[in-house]
């Protein structure tokens, strides 16, 4: 699904090309569809490499990219996602729905307890995050969060920011490692 508005679509096609003009790579879930596929066939076509990582059942599914992708296929979607963790270094939020949200949730999850040590930016097309990063704030203001790792939770109004963002991305001051990546 690409969603109800044409902004998404040219800010996935917009990541693409700016991925490629910084001489960066582009790593994600390894689909034709979506605002992703979208995302690599323009990152593709302005010549950026562009790493794909897919499960088999997905892949069975012919949802899988076809040409120009180096893909990799595993098991599972839990593999899928430590696999582009382990490839990636840092993390862009387009707009989207569960598989989305629950992929950027556990990124922020793995830097909160030190498992990664990315960014994780979302990329705030026409107000889509506006909500969610309410409900973090929220979250901190009730106590759930600690102050010293909201901000572990970027945002940014255009690809240029979200990738400038990433690039000067630090771990915030208190964030502590509880747990490092072979504990998990």
């Amino acid at each position: 699904m690409t969603g109800a508005r044409p902004e998404y679509a040219e800010a996935a096609r917009e990541l693409g090309r700016e991925v490629a003009r910084r001489g960066m790579g582009l790593v994600y879930g390894g689909g034709a569809v979506g605002l992703m596929g979208i995302a690599a066939d323009a990152a593709l076509s302005a010549g950026a490499e562009v790493i794909g990582v897919i499960p088999h059942g997905l892949l069975k599914r012919e949802v899988g990219h076809g040409g120009g992708v180096e893909m990799h296929v595993v098991d599972t979607m839990h593999e899928r996602k430590a696999k582009m963790a382990a490839l990636s270094d840092g993390f862009i939020v387009l707009p989207g729905g569960y598989g989305t949200l629950e992929e950027a949730v556990e990124a922020l999850t793995w830097a909160q307890l030190g498992i990664q040590a990315k960014g994780v930016v979302f990329l705030d097309i026409a107000g889509f995050w506006q909500p969610f990063l309410k409900t973090l704030d929220f979250m901190q203001a009730e106590g759930f969060v600690r102050e010293s790792q909201r901000p572990l939770a970027m945002q940014a109004a255009t690809v240029a920011e979200a990738l400038d963002r990433l690039d000067a991305f630090a771990l915030p001051s208190g964030t502590l490692p509880w747990l490092r990546p072979d504990q998990t």
